[in-house]
C-alpha cells in the first residue's frame, strides 16, 4: 500500500487536486498524510478542506495534522481578525473563500474539521508533525505550541525511537528538498513554499512516497492571487 505525505497547501486547492489526481494518481488503497496548514494565504481555503472531506467520503485514506494556520483560523472564530497573522488582503481572501463576512461565521463543518486535527502522528517508521518538537522539554509530545510553530531545532533521535521525521512549516527550496531526499536524510522538511509563487525558489507542492522516497512535484497552478513575497 503506497503511503504519501505532503504539507502546507495554504488554500491552493487547484494545485492540491492536480497533485492528488495527476501526480500521485491516488487510489483507495493508498494512504495520504497531510501535515497541516490547509488554509490561509492562498485563494481557496474552503476548497482545500472541501476536497479533503470529499476524498474521505469517497473512501480514500486521508490523514490530516494540525498546522499553525489551521489553529489560527480556528481561534479567529472566537477572537476575530486579531487571531490571524495575515495581511488585510489575505484575510479578505479567506473570508471570500468561505463566502462569509466575518470569521465568527465560519460554518460548523469547517470548525469541526479544524478542531479534530491531531498535532502529530506516530507510525511504525515515522513521526509526522507540522513544525517539529522541542527536545528541551521533558515531554516533547505535550508541547502543542512547538509542534505547530518551532523552527531551528536539532532532533534527539533516541527520543523518536530512531524513526524518521517528516514535517513542514518552514518554506524550503526545491533544491534543498531534493538534496535531503537523495541523501536519505532522517529528517525531511516537505514545505516547498507552494503558496509563495512570487519567489523563484518556492511555488511548488511536493509529496513524497514514504517507502520509495520518490518525490512528486506539482507547480502552483492557483496563481495569480495577491500574496506577499516570502522574505
Amino acid at each position: 500500500m503506497p503511503r504519501y505525505a505532503l504539507t502546507d497547501i495554504h488554500g491552493c486547492a487547484r494545485t492540491f487536486k492536480a497533485m492528488v489526481h495527476d501526480k500521485l494518481q491516488l487510489s483507495r488503497h493508498d494512504a495520504l498524510y497531510l501535515l497541516g496548514d490547509f488554509v490561509n494565504k492562498g485563494p481557496d481555503s474552503k476548497g482545500v478542506i472541501d476536497f479533503i472531506l470529499h476524498l474521505r467520503k469517497q473512501g480514500y485514506q486521508v490523514h490530516c495534522l494540525r498546522g499553525n494556520h489551521d489553529q489560527m483560523l480556528l481561534k479567529s472564530v472566537k477572537k476575530g481578525r486579531k487571531a490571524l497573522t495575515l495581511t488585510p488582503t489575505e484575510q479578505e481572501q479567506v473570508l471570500q473563500s468561505f463566502g462569509i463576512h466575518g470569521f465568527e461565521y465560519l460554518p460548523e463543518k469547517y470548525t469541526s474539521f479544524l478542531d479534530s486535527l491531531p498535532y502529530y502522528l506516530e507510525l511504525p517508521d515515522y513521526f509526522l508533525v507540522h513544525a517539529g518538537f522541542d527536545f528541551k522539554q521533558d515531554d516533547i509530545f505535550s508541547d502543542k505550541e512547538a509542534m505547530l510553530n518551532i523552527r531551528g531545532y536539532t532532533p534527539d533521535w533516541k527520543r523518536l525511537g530512531n524513526k524518521r521525521l517528516l514535517h513542514g512549516h518552514t518554506p524550503t527550496s526545491l533544491h534543498a528538498i531534493k538534496k535531503a531526499t537523495s541523501h536519505k536524510a532522517q529528517r525531511l522538511n516537505l514545505d516547498a513554499g507552494c503558496v509563495y509563487y512570487k519567489n523563484a525558489a518556492y511555488g511548488n507542492l511536493v509529496a513524497i512516497d514514504m517507502d520509495s522516497q520518490a518525490l512528486f512535484i506539482q507547480p502552483n497552478i492557483d496563481r495569480p492571487y495577491p500574496v506577499a513575497r516570502k522574505g
